[in-house]
């Protein structure tokens, strides 16, 4: 019998481990921010630009022709030209974290491959085939080789679907993950997948073997439940966590509810994690419609976090939280009240890949 990844001595790696460059697409699609679109490029831009200045940046850009206007773009941002990679391929969306590739490192021999779930718009859209042609594109050109997972149903082998943004891993054998996301009928990704199948999946691809499972996401969450929204591994035993102060807010029951999971969960060697409260932004609305403002979409890079701020009385805070909490690394904020028009932020347009 063959043996699976995890059995082969491959990992997913914690975001804060050594990553050899970050993957980005750049915005075309107005439909994503109606009226605000006119922004989004300079955010993208802002982002890109701060990167590489630690690391590479592999950006995927529409057509040739599209390198010279974006090379302006970046110098407002005093870019590192070098460290800018430019790839051609056709897009969908800047929401790479959940369209790209899920790298894995083998332990043993240091090989790096990465899983290509399969991507059906969130079970949501229909407008996503562009994106997920976007790992086989990635696979080539980096001649990282690919792997798709797939299951067995009702005598069937179907490719899995799964988004970057609905786990978050400590490297080490736990990761967060959220029943609305993966379990509810709602925007359902894999019809028949029950949760012991997910987690033998998982550990299998991942190599994760404890499970900490949330209810909710957040309302407006247009993923329904994304993990990267409201819970975030920072270290193998800590784990920073939205919590909702007003008790009017239909994020407070919510929040409070992931909050007692959390505290009552053990990590994989059974003791119990460092929980670090998080207070959320004032809730957000864009043309009368709720989005998922959430600092706990940030990204950690090699030597910065960039942490999405809303013009928020709690930014501050939320800042000095980072700072105590990240002491080895710089907190860069981006402002983010424009991008999260698009029902996402940092968090969701990187893929960090490992070094």
């Amino acid at each position: 019998m063959n043996k699976s990844l995890s059995e082969q001595g491959f990992r997913m790696p914690a975001e804060w481990e050594k990553q050899r460059s970050v993957w980005i697409i750049w915005p075309y699609n107005k439909n994503d921010w109606p009226g605000l679109f006119k922004f989004i490029p300079k955010t993208v831009s802002e982002i890109v630009s701060i990167v590489s200045k630690t690391q590479t940046v592999n950006l995927i850009i529409k057509t040739k022709k599209d390198i010279k206007l974006i090379r302006k773009e970046l110098k407002q941002g005093n870019y590192k030209k070098n460290n800018v990679k430019f790839h051609i391929i056709a897009s969908d969306r800047i929401w790479i974290r959940d369209s790209g590739p899920i790298f894995l490192r083998n332990t043993k021999n240091k090989k790096k491959i990465f899983l290509n779930f399969k991507f059906n718009g969130w079970a949501k859209y229909k407008n996503y085939k562009k994106d997920d042609k976007i790992n086989t594109f990635i696979s080539n050109s980096t001649k990282i080789k690919k792997i798709d997972p797939k299951i067995k149903i009702k005598n069937k082998i179907k490719r899995i679907v799964l988004e970057g943004g609905s786990i978050d891993v400590n490297g080490k054998g736990s990761i967060l993950l959220t029943k609305e996301c993966l379990l509810s009928k709602v925007q359902e990704r894999n019809p028949g997948i029950k949760k012991k199948q997910y987690e033998d999946l998982l550990c299998k691809y991942l190599n994760v073997s404890n499970f900490i499972w949330l209810n909710k996401g957040i309302i407006g969450d247009d993923t329904h439940g994304h993990v990267d929204d409201i819970s975030r591994f920072i270290s193998k035993n800590t784990i920073l966590t939205a919590v909702e102060v007003n008790k009017k807010s239909p994020n407070y029951k919510i929040l409070n509810d992931n909050l007692k999971i959390l505290k009552n969960s053990k990590n994989e060697i059974g003791k119990k994690f460092n929980i670090i409260k998080v207070p959320m932004p004032k809730p957000i609305y864009i043309k009368k419609t709720i989005v998922p403002a959430s600092y706990m979409n940030f990204f950690i890079a090699n030597k910065i976090v960039l942490l999405p701020i809303f013009n928020d009385k709690n930014d501050s805070r939320v800042i000095s939280i980072f700072k105590r909490n990240f002491k080895k690394r710089k907190i860069v904020t981006i402002n983010c009240e424009k991008l999260i028009w698009g029902f996402g932020a940092i968090h969701c347009m990187t893929q960090q890949e490992p070094g």
